[in-house]
């Protein structure tokens, strides 16, 4: 039996496989969805570390600051490692396993689809794993595509030592894409990446070479992301958040062996000339819709943008299903498909 979350009285995200369908609205509420960038072991140690916060914010201070989120073991570096079982049965899917540079060995579900129709690579967010991706695999899936899900590593079923945050998953998601390759050799490979997923399409030794990117919720740099949290989390001390970011980065970053330098999307999204679509909830309090703008702005055409009207950061499929399968698989087919017209 899955453990009680305290924070919204649901199953814990890590051992029920419909964790994609939770979400968090952006108004305050937490879900299984996601912990965001900083993720506890389990959600009894996160409410523990926000009643902690809470309790000292009176006499907050940079460094007793920080010294709470590490005591409480706040700090997302852990991983999120889960048993996934095997596929839904109407997915069609095989279990695969795919070697990683990142040292994992990557732990996936693989669906078969049309010649021709194109192949989609899933990358899941933080503290997440395939099975957050399960509605648009089966939107890919009705729609021809040949699909991989994979879990990064230190996620689901994958093996590794720390999350790095898109840093170490970066290989992790060049990896999937040259599996897929050479699973769909004839077809045209896109990938879609949900917030730290989209965020290891772009940073790492090379923005992955594609025919077709979506990027959801994608932070354009990681003090960025800490900071929003911690403002969202600190409620009226949320103006410490800019103050106390760095110096959490600065104890973390050692520990996982990643610089904050490493993980700047926003310096790296120019380097592609893939056709992109950013996606973006007009509500996302951790990626707020300003950031998501700045980060489309550094990017090269060609490109579109899509706010989706009212969502937090949360996972966008299942909040605007037709709009996005609408949105989306037009972007895809129009880049992935042959005949059509490309955006490139």
């Amino acid at each position: 039996m899955d453990t009680a979350n305290p924070i919204t009285g649901r199953g814990s995200p890590h051992t029920t496989a419909d964790a994609g369908a939770a979400v968090a609205r952006g108004d305050g509420t937490w879900s299984a969805y996601t912990y965001s960038l900083l993720r506890p072991l389990d959600p009894t140690i996160l409410m523990a570390c926000i009643n902690q916060l809470r309790s000292a914010r009176i006499a907050l201070s940079t460094v007793a600051s920080v010294a709470v989120l590490a005591s409480a073991g706040c700090v997302l570096a852990r991983p999120a490692r889960a048993t996934v079982g095997p596929p839904p049965q109407s997915l069609a899917a095989r279990d695969v396993i795919i070697p990683s540079t990142s040292g994992s060995e990557l732990h996936a579900w693989l669906i078969r689809g049309r010649q021709g129709a194109g192949a989609v690579v899933l990358l899941h967010g933080v503290g997440d794993n395939r099975t957050s991706m399960l509605g648009r695999a089966r939107f890919l899936q009705a729609a021809g595509y040949t699909v991989l899900a994979p879990d990064f590593q230190a996620h689901g079923e994958s093996p590794g030592e720390h999350i790095t945050f898109g840093a170490r998953e970066s290989l992790d998601a060049a990896a999937a894409v040259s599996f897929l390759r050479a699973e769909a050799p004839t077809e045209r490979v896109g990938v879609i990446g949900v917030s730290m997923g989209g965020a290891a399409a772009l940073v790492g030794p090379a923005p992955l070479r594609v025919d077709a990117l979506v990027l959801e919720s994608v932070y354009p740099t990681i003090r960025d992301a800490i900071s929003n949290r911690l403002k969202v989390w600190l409620g009226p001390f949320g103006f410490l958040g800019p103050v106390l970011a760095p110096v959490l980065l600065d104890a973390v970053g050692p520990q996982i062996g990643v610089s904050e330098s490493e993980l700047r999307p926003i310096t790296r999204i120019g380097d592609t000339d893939t056709p992109l679509l950013v996606v973006a909830g007009s509500n996302d309090p951790y990626t707020p819709i300003e950031e998501a703008r700045d980060l489309f702005g550094h990017a090269r055409s060609p490109k579109a943008f899509w706010q989706v009207s009212g969502a937090g950061h949360e996972d966008l499929h299942a909040f605007a299903p037709a709009e996005y399968e609408r949105i989306v698989g037009s972007f895809l087919a129009a880049n992935l498909r042959p005949g059509a017209q490309r955006s490139r």
